[in-house]
C-alpha cells in the first residue's frame, strides 16, 4: 500500500468514528419512563409527601370537629355523700352531673371555615411540593445526559486516539514517520484517557444522584419534554394564577386569616351548661328524694389575652400574604429568565451547527492534505481536535436547549 492510500483510509476511518457521536443523535420520543413515571418513583420515596398523607388527616379531623354540635367534648361528674364516718344516721347523698360546652357567637362558623381552608392549603401545598420535587428531577434528569453524553465522547475520543497511536507507531518503526509524530500520537491516547477517567467519574456521581432521587437507575434513553402550551398559561408574561406555589402561597393566606376570625370570635373560653340530678336522704326513717338541676357557667373575658391571640394570629396573616406577593412577583421573574435563557439556547444550538458543519469541512479538507502528503500530522491532529470540540459543543447544546426547555415549564408550574 502506497503511503497516500495509507494515509487516506487511515483518516477515513478515524473521521469515521468521530462523527458518529450521541450528541448527533436525534432527542429519543417520550415513553413510559420518561419524566411523569420517575416523578411518580421519586413521589413515593418523599419523606415530605408521607408528612402530608397525615397533615391531611389532621385536617379532616379538625374539619369534623367544626361541624360538630359542640367546640368540645361534653363530661360527666358522679358523686356520693354519706355520714357513715361520723354520726351514722343514714344520710345518703348522689349527684349525678353532665357538662356541655356551648359555641360562641359566630364561633362555629369561623371553625367551619378555617377547617376547610386547612383542607385546602394541604392540597395546595401536596401539589408545590410535587412540583419541587420535579425541578429535583428535572436537574438530576438532564445532569445524567450531559455526563452520558460526555462520557460517551470520551470513549469515542480515546478509540480515535488508540487507533491513531497505533497506525502512526507502525509507521514511524517503517520509518514512514518521525519519532515526534509518535510521540503526538502518544500523548493525544494519555490526553484522551485522562478524559475519560474524568467523565466517567461525573458519570457515576450523576447516575447516583439520580437513584438517590428515585430509588431505580437512570433509563437508557433520555427523552426530551416539549414546551409548555397556552393552555398551561405559559403564554402569559404575568405569573400564571394555576401554578402550584401561587395557589400554595394563596391557601396559606386564606388559612392564615380564617384564624384571624377565629381569635375575633373566640372572645373567651367555652360557656358550660351542666344538667345535674340529685338523690338525698337525711337519715334512715326518711324516703329518698329526687331534684334536678341546670347550671350555665360564662367565663369571663380578657381583654390582653384576646389581643395576643388576634395579634399573633394578624401577624401569621400579615407574613402569609406579603410571602404571596413575593411568591407571584418570584415566579413571573423568574419565567421571564426561563424564556430568556430558552432563547438563547436555541441561538447557541444553531450556532453549535454551522459550527459542526463547518468543522466537518475543515476535517476533509485536512485529510485529503494529509493523503496527498500536504500537510503534517500535527495539523491533522488540530483539526481533529477542533472537529471534536464542536461535536462535543453540539452535542451539550442540544442537551442545553432541552433542560432549557424544562426550566421553562418548571417555572410555569407545569409538571412532566
Amino acid at each position: 500500500m502506497t503511503p497516500a492510500r495509507f494515509r487516506l483510509s487511515l483518516v477515513a476511518c478515524l473521521v469515521g468514528i468521530l462523527l458518529i457521536s450521541p450528541g448527533l443523535a436525534a432527542p429519543p420520543p417520550a415513553t413510559a419512563g420518561g419524566l411523569g413515571f420517575w416523578l411518580e418513583q421519586a413521589w413515593l420515596r418523599n419523606p415530605q409527601a408521607r408528612a402530608l398523607e397525615a397533615r391531611e388527616t389532621e385536617a379532616r379531623a379538625a374539619q369534623e370537629l367544626a361541624a360538630g354540635l359542640t367546640p368540645e367534648p361534653g363530661s360527666v361528674s358522679v358523686g356520693a355523700l354519706n355520714d357513715q364516718l361520723n354520726s351514722n344516721r343514714g344520710k345518703r347523698e348522689v349527684a349525678v352531673e353532665l357538662n356541655a360546652y356551648l359555641w360562641l357567637p359566630g364561633q362555629k362558623a369561623a371553625r367551619e371555615a378555617e377547617a376547610e381552608s386547612r383542607v385546602d392549603e394541604v392540597g395546595a401545598r401536596r401539589a408545590a411540593l410535587r412540583l419541587e420535587l420535579a425541578g429535583e428531577l428535572r436537574e438530576a434528569w438532564w445532569t445524567v445526559a450531559a455526563a452520558r453524553n460526555a462520557a460517551s465522547l470520551a470513549a469515542r475520543r480515546l478509540e480515535t486516539a488508540r487507533a491513531l497511536a497505533g497506525e502512526v507507531r507502525r509507521r514511524y518503526q517503517a520509518g514512514d514517520l518521525s519519532r515526534i509524530d509518535a510521540n503526538l500520537a502518544e500523548m493525544e491516547t494519555q490526553a484522551a484517557e485522562a478524559e475519560r477517567i474524568d467523565a466517567d467519574s461525573t458519570l457515576l456521581q450523576a447516575e447516583d444522584s439520580f437513584r438517590a432521587l428515585t430509588g431505580a437507575a437512570a433509563p437508557s434513553s433520555i427523552g426530551a419534554e416539549l414546551p409548555a402550551t397556552p393552555g398551561h398559561g405559559s403564554v402569559t408574561e404575568q405569573a400564571p394564577t394555576t401554578h402550584p406555589q401561587l395557589t400554595a402561597a394563596a391557601a396559606a393566606s386564606r388559612s392564615a386569616r380564617a384564624r384571624v376570625k377565629v381569635a375575633e370570635e373566640s372572645r373567651r373560653a367555652a360557656p358550660e351548661v351542666s344538667l345535674l340530678a340529685l338523690r338525698e336522704r337525711a337519715e334512715f326513717s326518711e324516703a329518698y328524694s329526687d331534684s334536678v338541676g341546670i347550671r350555665l357557667k360564662i367565663p369571663f373575658s380578657s381583654g390582653p389575652l384576646v389581643r395576643r391571640e388576634r395579634s399573633a394570629a394578624q401577624a401569621e396573616a400579615d407574613q402569609s400574604d406579603a410571602e404571596m406577593q413575593r411568591v407571584e412577583s418570584r415566579i413571573a421573574l423568574d419565567a421571564a429568565r426561563a424564556r430568556q435563557a430558552l432563547q438563547a439556547a436555541e441561538r447557541q444550538y444553531a450556532l453549535a451547527e454551522q459550527r459542526h458543519t463547518l468543522s466537518a469541512d475543515s476535517l476533509r479538507l485536512a485529510e485529503k492534505s494529509f493523503a496527498l502528503g500536504e500537510a503534517d500530522l500535527a495539523t491533522l491532529l488540530r483539526i481533529r481536535a477542533a472537529a471534536y470540540d464542536a461535536d462535543t459543543f453540539l452535542g451539550r447544546q442540544r442537551i442545553a436547549r432541552a433542560a432549557a426547555i424544562s426550566r421553562l415549564n418548571q417555572t410555569l408550574g407545569v409538571l412532566p
